[in-house]
């Protein structure tokens, strides 16, 4: 009878102890979940936002090209684009002659702009709140671009003269607001693709806060048709 209770004592203390012992690890997973969701959380980037202003783009009144570069560059980092080859011997930067490279202005590079088959590939760069300037595509000796634009990172306003005026619209850059037409827009967020609503029309992209990487495909771009809304824009 002694032994039959001595087994029992020492099978209810081991149960106590395997019982303590699996609190003890669920405890220590849960705090450890917890621990990895704050460290999630505390790492997490901040926004992408403006750095650099007009004085850091231009020197003794020129329009300063490495600077340019390098905020976008700086970009790229954030967001996880790799700077290849082709984007360091082809990519571009321009303030349209405006000399308002902070609020407008744009980098780019064309992937492909193929005259015999008629295809163009582009990708556009826009720092935060930058502007292009407001423009449309004429038919020359090549049909009218028509083109599509789908956002990769960041986001922008996506401005069109056709149709009714958009409530509550941003605040183009002053200098641009006298030539302006175009009322209409939508804000553009990553993976979303918008299309020209109708070709030959005025249009243009207004980043947000956060700056905007677009991918625009269109037919080929003669540069020819590119006609601006501003007189003293320019490429």
């Amino acid at each position: 009878m002694k032994q039959i209770k001595l087994a029992v004592v020492l099978l209810l203390a081991g149960t106590m102890v395997a019982c303590n012992n699996s609190n003890s690890n669920n405890q220590k997973s849960e705090a450890a979940a917890s621990a990895a969701q704050n460290t999630e959380t505390m790492t997490q980037k901040a926004p992408f936002k403006k750095k650099y202003t007009n004085a850091d783009f231009y020197t003794d009144g020129k329009f300063n090209q490495d600077v340019a570069m390098k905020a976008y560059k700086e970009m790229f980092d954030y967001y996880g684009v790799p700077m290849t080859k082709f984007m360091e011997e082809n990519m571009w930067v321009t303030d349209f002659g405006l000399g308002d490279f902070e609020n407008v202005g744009m980098g780019g590079i064309f992937w492909v702009n193929d005259p015999e088959h008629r295809y163009f590939a582009h990708e556009i760069y826009l720092l935060p709140n930058q502007m292009i300037p407001e423009h449309k595509h004429v038919a020359t000796e090549y049909p009218a671009k028509f083109e599509s634009w789908m956002m990769h990172n960041g986001w922008a306003y996506n401005f069109s003269e056709v149709g009714e005026a958009t409530p509550n619209a941003p605040a183009i850059p002053e200098s641009q607001r006298p030539t302006t037409i175009s009322k209409n827009f939508i804000v553009q967020k990553p993976g979303e693709i918008v299309h020209l609503k109708k070709e030959g029309t005025f249009h243009f992209l207004y980043a947000g806060d956060e700056g905007a990487i677009v991918s625009e495909y269109a037919n080929y771009h003669d540069g020819k048709g590119l006609r601006f809304t501003n007189p003293k824009s320019q490429m």
